[in-house]
């Protein structure tokens, strides 16, 4: 490794990786994706739309989440319910920030075939700022920077400066080669794309603030396009916030390093197949309880036993109990035993140990 950044080399940004490194992870990425989005098929519209609306939560929070920024998934929830133009009633209303965060991801997938170029580029940064300030203090929102930019950790006094990106001057003209990167037809497989215009961005650095979000940003309008779909069912930035130390890290190596950037697009997927899986987990659950609840629907519950059920479906802490159900159902001991014993008897529930005073409950694997 040299002492230059990647675009101070006389070859930037003529990008390489190698083929063979890149190539199993590649394979497996289509095939687990091409699976996954076959059962996403199978969903009916319901639960599709519930899978796509939870999967571009996670992905705008998390994003967020990643350069330390907390959004109110509530809040997102709303904002993307109301853009979708999906009911909204019962939801929080979203604030201006979120709203922006929301904007530009649906605006990047819905419209993942419009051209990317400055003046889009230059609103997604405007709705992320919408009153032109950052951590308190004031940012030229919806344009490129004006000082000099660097990436760095630690105390005042005592910073660590992780990479430098390039001058002002050369801002202008590098966003000019990455656009028609981005737009062109060079013959790049989707996926590989997707990482390399993802690394490609935040090497330029070009905003003030918000280059991570909208590099992955641009990256999951890349993946739409490849999949011709505007619906998104998994969350890269989910995954990529999971392994956040090693996102950075794998950036810093490569930024300072060849124009080989096998290990970034080898994160890249990775981090693909991680989103996938988490995903298809979750379908898993939403499958098993439609199941569940196609298989009880002919036996009659109250509000009580439902919202019981569902408790237990998304992981009860510790054992269920009688005296717990109480508390929670808000209602007496009695009651909550009464509920409890016609779940058992309608072949719903079953004990889980314990003596009859301290009882503990689960669901019944339904046949």
């Amino acid at each position: 490794m040299t002492g230059l950044y990647i675009w101070q080399k006389s070859e930037w940004p003529s990008f390489r990786w190698d083929g063979s490194r890149i190539a199993p992870l590649l394979l497996e990425a289509y095939r687990k994706k091409e699976f996954f989005l076959g059962r996403i098929s199978m969903l009916d519209a319901r639960a599709g739309i519930a899978a796509s609306t939870s999967a571009l939560e996670d992905e705008i929070i998390s994003s967020s989440s990643i350069e330390g920024m907390v959004l109110d998934r509530d809040s997102v929830r709303s904002s993307i319910m109301e853009r979708l133009g999906l009911s909204t009633e019962g939801l929080c209303n979203s604030d201006r920030s979120t709203e922006g965060a929301v904007s530009i991801l649906i605006d990047a997938v819905e419209n993942r075939n419009q051209a990317l170029t400055r003046e889009r580029l230059f609103g997604w940064h405007s709705e992320l700022f919408p009153m032109g300030f950052s951590d308190g203090r004031r940012i030229l929102a919806g344009r490129w920077r004006q000082g000099e930019m660097f990436v760095v950790s630690g105390h005042p006094g005592k910073e660590i400066i992780h990479y430098e990106a390039p001058p002002v001057d050369r801002v202008d003209p590098e966003m000019d080669i990455f656009l028609d990167y981005v737009n062109g037809h060079d013959g790049t497989d989707p996926l590989i794309k997707a990482a390399v215009a993802h690394f490609w961005f935040v090497s330029i650095h070009p905003f003030a603030d918000g280059n991570g979000r909208i590099a992955r940003t641009v990256s999951e309008m890349l993946l739409a396009r490849a999949e011709n779909s505007s619906h998104r069912h998994y969350s890269i930035s989910s995954s990529i916030m999971r392994h956040r130390d090693e996102y950075y890290s794998t950036l810093e190596d490569c930024q300072k390093g060849t124009l080989d950037i096998s290990a970034f697009i080898e994160y890249f997927l990775r981090m693909l197949l991680d989103a996938i899986k988490a995903a298809g987990d979750e379908i898993d659950e939403a499958m098993r309880k439609k199941g569940f609840w196609d298989s009880v629907k002919m036996r009659p519950l109250n509000e009580r036993q439902v919202r019981l059920i569902n408790r237990l479906f998304d992981g009860f802490e510790g054992k269920l109990t009688a005296e717990k159900w109480a508390r929670i159902a808000k209602c007496s001991h009695s009651t909550a035993l009464r509920d409890i014993n016609d779940l058992i008897g309608k072949g719903i529930l079953e004990e889980d140990g314990g003596n009859t005073r301290n009882a503990g409950y689960r669901l019944k694997v339904q046949s």
